[in-house]
């Protein structure tokens, strides 16, 4: 027979890891830190694993991540449980969490979330991460949802394509000029490794694929900038700091106003976003769901 997961002992694991240490954990849940300490030792042996790396703070194993996402979503089933039962507090707002990447947060994803009917209250907390790691933040069982470049679905999860987002190949005009007006008996792969370039972070892979597609094999200059945000990236490469794959809802406005001029415009690169998100049979979360689909639907190009 399988053993079950008493409930106490889950929620106890959720708080030492939302609080970060066995004392804090105390003192939310209004008992000993030996009580603690007991309930999750009791948790482990019941599951045969280690479920906390003891670090300050502590760490979720990955048999942990597992119990944490749970935990997460009884909670969430207890909530709308109270909801459609009229037993939460008046007023009491539906907690959405949310991971998304910078560039959809910054162009489409926030009037998604518009489309929301409002009387279910929703509250919502966006982490922002790159779209090739938001997936982990639902394997930590760290939110519900994420915009996500994965399209094999985390355990636990749904998924679903929303589109692709295009990125342009840009650079001011004085800095176009400078760097790639050399004529056209130049080719643009001859110049480019050595031009000034702005990256999101370290982990932004964009410039160098699109200079690796263009020269057979070379990466995008050393000289390299790194500004992450999504608004300041943009203004990086309209400052004439280097040159940027900058998504196409950003860049087409300042192409028209003379802004930004196009390296390539035959060449633009897309990425594949998705929705992942619990398989709970949560109202606020289809809500959600829904509307981003509805938002991406416009937005974003092959949806």
């Amino acid at each position: 027979m399988m053993s079950q997961l008493p409930l106490d002992l889950v929620r106890t694991l959720l708080a030492v890891v939302d609080e970060g240490t066995f004392d804090a954990a105390a003192g939310a849940l209004h008992v000993t830190p030996s009580a603690v300490s007991q309930r999750v030792k009791a948790l482990e042996q019941r599951v045969g694993r280690v479920l906390l790396i003891r670090e300050k703070p502590v760490r979720p194993t990955e048999s942990g991540e597992v119990i944490v996402r749970f935990a997460r979503q009884l909670s969430r089933l207890e909530h709308d449980a109270h909801a459609a039962l009229g037993m939460t507090g008046t007023g009491e707002a539906t907690r959405v969490s949310i991971a998304v990447n910078a560039d959809s947060l910054a162009t489409w994803f926030l009037p998604a979330l518009t489309r929301v009917p409002e009387e279910l209250r929703p509250c919502y907390e966006l982490l922002r991460e790159d779209e090739q790691h938001t997936a982990r933040l639902l394997r930590e069982g760290l939110v519900m949802a994420a915009v996500t470049s994965a399209p094999d679905a985390v355990a636990g999860c749904s998924v679903r394509p929303l589109g692709r987002m295009r990125y342009l190949p840009v650079a001011a005009p004085a800095f176009a000029r400078r760097w790639f007006g050399v004529g056209p008996e130049v080719p643009l792969e001859e110049v480019i490794v050595d031009a000034p370039v702005v990256f999101f972070d370290r982990r932004d892979e964009f410039q160098d694929a699109f200079v690796r597609r263009l020269t057979g094999g070379r990466p995008a200059s050393a000289r390299r900038h790194y500004v992450p945000t999504s608004e300041g990236f943009v203004d990086a490469v309209v400052g004439g700091m280097g040159w940027g794959m900058v998504p196409a809802t950003q860049a087409e406005p300042l192409l028209a106003a003379g802004r930004l001029v196009g390296l390539a415009p035959e060449r633009a690169m897309d990425a594949p976003l998705f929705w992942q998100q619990w398989k709970l049979d949560s109202p606020a979360l289809t809500a959600v769901a829904e509307a981003v689909a509805a938002e991406a639907a416009e937005a974003l190009e092959g949806a």
